[in-house]
């Protein structure tokens, strides 16, 4: 329940903070937080990718936030997967966060972004359904958008832009 209440107080709190945009390493983030997921189950065999160089303008600690939730949602959702893979990547202006897992019937997508609205059982896979809704919430802010494709037993892919300017410039 404390669990529950620090996500929902967080979720409220993302649209009032200032952003503070500066450029932020996409690919070292998700490397991190791949080296965490893997650290919290050392015999946890999955195949993750992540594309160098996803460079983007955003406000880092809510990016951070937002990828924290999407790789910990692919690394769940992969969890019951022989051959687990995962990946991060960029498809013209927009990043994404793929994984084979579980998937779902696309026919649901519109629930995924609303607190405690869960397409899998809590039996299934663990979860308080805020995830999602901290993503949307976060990538809204930055005026930017999500979308998903997936389908049942096939994985998932969540799209995600942060905003008009968000690519930074190549160095």
């Amino acid at each position: 329940m404390g669990n529950l209440m620090d996500g929902l107080l967080a979720l409220a709190r993302i649209g009032r903070a200032p952003l503070r945009i500066a450029s932020v390493d996409v690919s070292r983030i998700a490397e991190e937080i791949v080296a965490e997921l893997r650290n919290r189950e050392p015999d946890r065999v999955v195949s993750v990718a992540i594309a160098s160089g996803l460079v983007i303008r955003a406000d880092e600690r809510l990016v951070t936030v937002a990828l924290e939730n999407l790789l910990g949602n692919a690394w769940k959702f992969t969890a019951k997967v022989a051959n687990a893979e995962i990946e991060v990547g960029a498809r013209g202006d927009a990043l994404y966060v793929r994984d084979n897992g579980a998937g779902f019937d696309m026919a649901h997508a519109t629930k995924l972004y609303a607190p405690f609205q869960r397409l899998h059982g809590p039996s299934e896979f663990a979860g308080d359904g805020i995830g999602l809704a901290t993503v949307a919430r976060i990538i809204s802010h930055h005026r930017g958008r999500i979308w998903t494709e997936a389908a049942i037993g096939s994985g998932a892919t969540f799209y995600f832009t942060f905003g008009d300017d968000q690519r930074a410039p190549a160095t």
